[in-house]
């Protein structure tokens, strides 16, 4: 058995390391631009170069190392359609957007932002607490990460709302459900979380259309893809007060560009692309079970639909 591995960033013997434990059976070979790779059976890849489309359409699956798969999608129609791609469902992510999530939420409804700001300027500055039954938290997605995230919200008692691409249920949280449920779910959250894959069906949605749905005074937290927001629109937003604030922990070109307006907007707090990272070795030890079940030709989970994008 041969994996066909690429990583951006360079950092493949790690990789390597914890592929030898993990699946032994298994012989790594890194992918090089411009160099002839060996027939390989199964490719690891998070977001691959166009130069490696030929490679790709040679094995029995690409295995994704993430939970969005847009950045390989992009090249679907290289990709013939009998190779199944496949995605991870958590390995740790689940966790980790949960915390960054819930900090956030807190953040905008103990008004430590506004605390933070004060500070800052030597005030000191009791504010009004905001009444929790009008702080509504509407997550944007009810897939793995967006459920764990409602789960971890549920102790504290904000009224929760989901909205899904098709009808869900949840104890406790208020469901919404395709395009005629989606203005009500909006009108109803101060605070929107957006946890979407992205597809051509989701790309822009939060524009200025959708976002003046939310209610006046709301918060934007984004931990989905940047390509979701329309950028100019949002910063509008903020600047006349329909939205208070936002959390953005992805944008449509990364790094963010030095020249960015959002640098300049105190009310946008911005993080580089952590909200959820990739844990290796939990990663490594998901792709290597399902690489075993798929050589088995067993059934496995996080197929990708690629109509659908996600």
């Amino acid at each position: 058995m041969r994996i066909l591995l690429h990583r951006a960033d360079g950092k493949t013997e790690p990789w390597i390391k914890d592929f030898a434990k993990y699946l032994p059976e298994a012989e790594v070979e890194i992918w090089h631009a411009g160099e002839k790779c060996q027939a390989c059976d199964y490719a690891v890849v998070w977001a691959p170069p166009e130069a490696m489309q030929a490679d790709l359409a040679q094995v029995k699956a690409i295995f994704v190392t993430g939970a969005g798969v847009d950045a390989l999608l992009k090249f679907s129609d290289a990709l013939p359609p009998h190779i199944p791609i496949i995605r991870l469902e958590d390995a740790g992510m689940a966790l980790q957007m949960a915390e960054y999530v819930t900090y956030s939420v807190l953040r905008y409804f103990r008004r430590f932002d506004e605390y933070e700001t004060q500070a800052r300027a030597g005030q000191w500055l009791p504010l009004p607490q905001h009444p929790k039954e009008d702080f509504a938290v509407g997550v944007l997605g009810m897939g793995v990460l967006g459920t764990r995230v409602l789960e971890a919200l549920a102790p504290f008692g904000f009224p929760l709302r989901g909205w899904s691409r098709t009808e869900k249920s949840m104890q406790g949280v208020q469901c919404f459900h395709g395009a005629d449920g989606l203005d009500t779910f909006l009108r109803g959250s101060r605070v929107l979380v957006c946890m979407l894959p992205l597809t051509p069906d989701t790309n822009n949605l939060l524009n200025r259309t959708n976002m003046c749905k939310l209610p006046q005074g709301s918060y934007l937290i984004n931990v989905a893809r940047g390509a979701h927001v329309a950028e100019p629109d949002l910063l509008a937003l903020i600047k006349s007060g329909h939205i208070a604030a936002a959390t953005l922990d992805v944008f449509r070109n990364e790094p963010l560009p030095t020249q960015h307006p959002f640098w300049q907007e105190p009310r946008i707090t911005i993080t580089p692309h952590i909200s959820a990272l990739t844990l290796r070795r939990e990663s490594v030890q998901q792709i290597a079970e399902k690489i075993r079940k798929t050589a088995k030709g067993e059934t496995v989970a996080g197929v990708v639909d690629r109509n659908r994008g996600y």
